[in-house]
């Protein structure tokens, strides 16, 4: 068991936050200790976490890989993408009585709009993807490959 403690100023909260829940993400927390400091301005919240920090090599929290959120991850346009190739995962997997991830997995989907994939030869690339999915699903797949720029 390790402990880390975080300071977070009641001013220019963002950056301290995002260190907090970067850490949070990516660790086993076992309890969580906060405590407010009224100092005026210069008010603050401490957090100290208390967290099993497993050994280099070892499987993530409970055996699964941390969740990602593809939205800041990809670029917008790129998650524009990603999103329109869930939908229609989801759609297939319905149709086949399959769970979504048989079909193709989030970070399947992902090297494919991250790669801009627009061949079938592009989709043999993907870490898990052969000719028998390539063959099923590459045409669904490569029509929703459209990328639109996002006005900025």
């Amino acid at each position: 068991m390790q402990l880390k403690t975080f300071v977070l100023p009641i001013k220019n909260l963002a950056a301290a936050e995002a260190e907090m829940n970067g850490f949070l993400r990516t660790h086993r927390v076992l309890a969580v200790k906060k405590e407010f400091v009224p100092d005026g301005e210069n008010a603050f919240w401490t957090f100290c976490v208390e967290y099993l920090d497993s050994p280099a090599g070892a499987p993530p929290v409970g055996g699964k890989p941390p969740k990602v959120d593809y939205r800041e991850v990809l670029k917008p346009e790129e998650f524009e993408v990603f999103s329109r190739l869930r939908d229609w995962r989801k759609g297939v997997a319905e149709q086949e009585g399959v769970p979504v991830y048989a079909v193709l997995t989030n970070e399947q989907l992902a090297q494919m709009v991250q790669k801009r994939v627009t061949t079938k030869a592009g989709l043999k690339e993907i870490e898990g993807v052969g000719e028998a999915r390539i063959a099923k699903y590459g045409d669904g797949l490569l029509e929703r490959m459209v990328f639109n720029p996002v006005p900025g």
